[in-house]
Order: structure tokens, then sequence, then C-alpha cells
């Protein structure tokens, strides 16, 4: 299953930069992500809990990052086993650019199962890929553009509300 779509985001390409190597980020943005460990430089471990059709499996699996350059692109890669369910794989080759009020994001997504899920047929797998990818970066923007509600008024900053990735990188 292969996607590619492109998103607004208004906020600074380092505000995007940063959260995009964040765990904890990427955590809050990954659906059924239980633990994610480890480093940008080493790859996260991370356990991921899914339903897909009729089959729930747990993912214990490995992200990476390659092909990095610095504040514009990079590859994030994913492998999870989900014991007698299958497997699960994929990337996505991210980029980020400058845009007027904040940054244009875009991605190009490919994935791929096998074992118990893959026998699920091709249309439940891509509309559940198609899914999942929309859902990462549906809550990836809103982690970054949509304050927390907390006792106090949301920071602003020339009429702009800040989320709380960039209240907590204080930009």
């Amino acid at each position: 299953m292969k996607l590619a779509e492109e998103r607004h985001i208004a906020a600074e390409p380092a505000v995007v930069w940063a959260a995009v190597l964040n765990p904890e980020v990427l955590k809050q943005c990954v659906p059924g992500c239980e633990s994610i460990t480890g480093s940008v430089a080493d790859g996260f471990e991370a356990v991921v809990v899914q339903k897909v059709g009729p089959v729930k499996a747990r993912f214990a699996g490995k992200v990476t990052f390659s092909d990095i350059v610095e504040g514009k692109s990079l590859r994030i890669a994913g492998e999870g086993q989900g014991g007698v369910a299958g497997f699960a794989k994929g990337g996505a080759n991210v980029t980020m650019a400058a845009a007027e009020g904040g940054t244009l994001l875009t991605y190009e997504v490919d994935a791929s199962v096998g074992g118990k899920i893959a026998q699920l047929g091709s249309r439940i797998i891509d509309g559940f890929a198609k899914n999942m990818a929309g859902q990462f970066f549906d809550n990836f923007q809103h982690a970054i553009e949509v304050p927390v509600e907390a006792e106090e008024e949301p920071e602003v900053e020339e009429g702009k509300k800040k989320g709380w990735f960039k209240r907590l990188i204080g930009s």
C-alpha cells in the first residue's frame, strides 16, 4: 500500500522538526501506542495495540530514522511482530518546507503486512493503513497547533495560540 499526502501545519519548520524527533510526541501520535523508548540515533522500541478487521494484536517493534537532512527531511521506518496475527512493516518519507503561516509537511507512506492479518484482503489492509497514517498525522498536527486545556490561559504570541509542544520547547 502506498499513500502520499501533504499538510499545512501552523508552526515554524524548526518546531515541526523537533516534534517529529520527540518520542513523547510520537507516543501520543501513534494510534494504540502503549510505550516507546530509545533515541533517534539508535531507534525507538515501541509497543502498539491495533485491531485490523477482526484481528486484534499487540505489536512489538522498532522504529528507525534514516536519510536525515536536518530540518528538511527524513525517512521513518518501522517493523513490528504481532505474534500469531503476523507482522506489519512500513515507512514514510517526510519532507518539511517553510510555507506562509507555517510549514508544509509532505509524506509518502508505504506499508505491508504478513501472516494472519494479510489474509483479511488488500481492501481491508489498505483502508486500515490509510486510516493509521491519517490518524497519526492528524494527531501530530493537533499536538503542535492546539493548546492543552489548562487552568491558566493558553499562551498567545502575536495573536496565535501555542500548542502544548510549542509551549514545551519555548518557541
